[in-house]
């Protein structure tokens, strides 16, 4: 009996030693992978022209509408600038972002501003999250209710999401246009949040990223008639 007791003794210290070491190991995380933005080195403009800028006193990339040198006319008519050395699936990405409809741009221009992630080597295919700045204090409260937005392109734009899911890819955020705007995005599991300057609570979360690819390069991404700076972004792979 006394044999049996000291062995079970003896494999619960074995335990309580090695477990930590284990436990340990489990928690490493990569390193986070930082793009100053700074340059436009690293940058593969899609329908876009970028140039280096100071904006607001910050060092930055501004992103144009329209085919720059080097650009390509591929993505679907999408505007990108996509990180080509970026690899991605799950973890988190933070940005700081400032857009505005541009000078002589279209009534409806909003200022379209956002991140692309599970981008497709050529652009074809990617899911975003963007902001719509001008909504955020609009006293029209349907325009602040879609300041926000998520698509997953091609397949699900946002004129289909918001027709056959009313509500459930958009939300609202007190956003400024023309301001630097901190955006960060959390994809794990198949779902994604995004959160706006630092708040602790996501303002928009997605349970249903739709069928697509899982990993990809991270870009930036603007839509129509947006004058659009980025700067700092930092991917954080997920373990």
């Amino acid at each position: 009996m006394r044999g049996k007791v000291c062995g079970t003794l003896v494999l619960a210290a074995a335990v309580i030693v090695f477990a930590p070491a284990r436990t340990l190991v489990s928690q490493t995380e990569p390193d986070p992978i930082r793009y100053p933005l700074a340059t436009t080195r690293g940058l593969e403009p899609v329908n876009v022209s970028l140039s280096e800028a100071t904006y607001l006193g910050r060092k930055s990339v501004q992103v144009r509408e329209g085919a720059g040198a080097g650009s390509t006319g591929r993505a679907n008519g999408e505007a990108l600038a996509i990180l080509t050395d970026s690899d991605f699936g799950e973890g988190t990405i933070e940005v700081m972002i400032s857009g505005a409809p541009r000078p002589g741009a279209a009534e409806g221009a909003r200022g379209f501003i956002g991140i692309a992630f599970h981008v497709a080597d050529d652009g074809s295919n990617f899911r975003s999250f963007y902001l719509r700045p001008t909504n955020g204090r609009t006293d029209d409260q349907l325009r602040r209710n879609h300041a926000t937005q998520y698509v997953n392109m091609p397949a699900f734009p946002w004129y289909r999401l918001r027709k056959e899911e009313p509500g459930v890819y958009e939300s609202y955020a007190d956003l400024q246009p023309g301001v630097w705007t901190r955006m960060r995005v959390e994809v794990a599991g198949g779902k994604a949040r995004l959160f706006v300057n630092g708040a602790e609570q996501p303002v928009l979360v997605i349970n249903d990223l739709k069928p697509g690819v899982t990993r990809g390069k991270v870009s930036l991404w603007i839509g129509l008639g947006t004058d659009a700076y980025f700067s700092d972004l930092t991917i954080r792979p997920r373990p």
